[in-house]
């Protein structure tokens, strides 16, 4: 590695450590999101896709395409993933 890189990258990982601190602050920021909404909602409830698909009264195919972002729920699909984020409990014990 040629010693200006290697003293740019040096230089970046001090500055790195200050911001981790709190003594400075970031120029920007970026968020990760490693899962989407769709997914969150499920794993809250501890459901496999088949079980939380048939709870909501779609195909497995249109959940996963919701989960990989292809697609997004619309309608009554959304504002029933909405209660079952707040309400997890709720939306259970109506499977059964």
């Amino acid at each position: 590695m040629k010693k200006e890189l290697f003293n740019e990258l040096l230089q970046s990982v001090k500055e790195a450590a200050v911001i981790e601190r709190g003594d400075a602050k970031p120029s920007r920021r970026f968020e990760v999101r490693t899962a989407n909404d769709v997914v969150d909602v499920r794993r809250k409830l501890g459901l496999p896709q088949t079980k939380f698909a048939r709870l909501l009264g779609i195909s497995e195919n249109t959940l996963q395409n919701w989960e990989q972002g292809r697609q997004k729920p619309a309608g009554p699909a959304k504002v029933l993933l909405k209660i079952a984020a707040k309400h997890p409990k709720i939306v259970l014990e109506s499977a059964v």
